[in-house]
């Protein structure tokens, strides 16, 4: 019989390598709890019935993904455009644009998005209401930093946008009393088709289960792989030196 006779390279090797593992399994089972957490959270905001857009902070955070209305007046001369990627992954513009209520305070609404070749305003002018309008859609939280990396920066002077920092886009579309969110408008369309509101929220990814089981199975799987090579040859089977009769 193979006797386990562990080295120890192999088990000083082995060990970082099957408690990482672990860790990193165990960390992928908490971020699934609190991804499926998010998705209920989400999933009851959108459920809810549409309210007035808030008029305090307090209100507003706890109204993120929230369904609001709101009534004003577009700033058309003062749009924003963000790099936004399509429907169909074509590159294009989100259309941000400044909407002045009744009493003063200006609220910026992503009113849809806007294809390359659809940039200059000169060219959807019908997508343009004046006077009075009402606004349905999405509450948006701005994000407090560039969203990742992966993301470029924002630069204001040449007026390339690329995530929304709330801030920055008031004063560059030069608003005074700024509300401390935006909204999403929803997918009522506008006249001449453009911008195209947003139908819905990308889905949240969730590949928390995988990733943990991939991580479990390594574990495993250095486990055994450390068991096996660390057994050594066959025992000796001891010899009968005894006289014969």
């Amino acid at each position: 019989m193979r006797r386990f006779q562990p080295r120890p390279g192999p088990t000083l090797f082995t060990i970082p390598v099957v408690l990482m593992c672990l860790a990193l399994g165990g960390w992928q089972v908490q971020r699934l709890h609190w991804k499926e957490g998010l998705i209920a959270q989400r999933a009851a905001a959108l459920a809810t019935a549409p309210v007035a857009a808030p008029q305090s902070l307090a209100a507003t955070q706890a109204l993120d993904l929230h369904r609001v209305v709101d009534d004003g007046v577009f700033d058309n001369d003062r749009e924003i455009l963000v790099h936004a990627i399509g429907p169909e992954g074509g590159a294009g513009f989100d259309v941000l644009t400044p909407l002045r209520e009744a009493g003063g305070r200006v609220v910026l609404v992503n009113r849809g998005y806007v294809p390359t070749s659809l940039a200059d305003r000169n060219k959807r002018r019908a997508g343009e209401p004046t006077g009075r309008v009402h606004v349905a859609g999405l509450l948006r939280l701005p994000p407090p930093e560039k969203p990742g990396w992966f993301v470029p920066d924002n630069a204001a002077g040449r007026g390339e946008w690329f995530w929304i920092d709330l801030p920055a886009i008031g004063a560059a579309a030069a608003q005074s009393d700024v509300a401390p969110f935006y909204i999403d408008a929803d997918a009522t369309p506008n006249p001449g088709g453009w911008p195209l509101g947003r139908a819905s929220l990308p889905a949240l990814p969730n590949n928390h289960l995988q990733y943990a089981i991939t991580w479990f199975s390594l574990a495993v799987a250095a486990l055994v792989i450390y068991l096996l090579s660390q057994r050594g040859g066959e025992r000796p089977v001891a010899l009968d030196h005894r006289p014969g009769p």
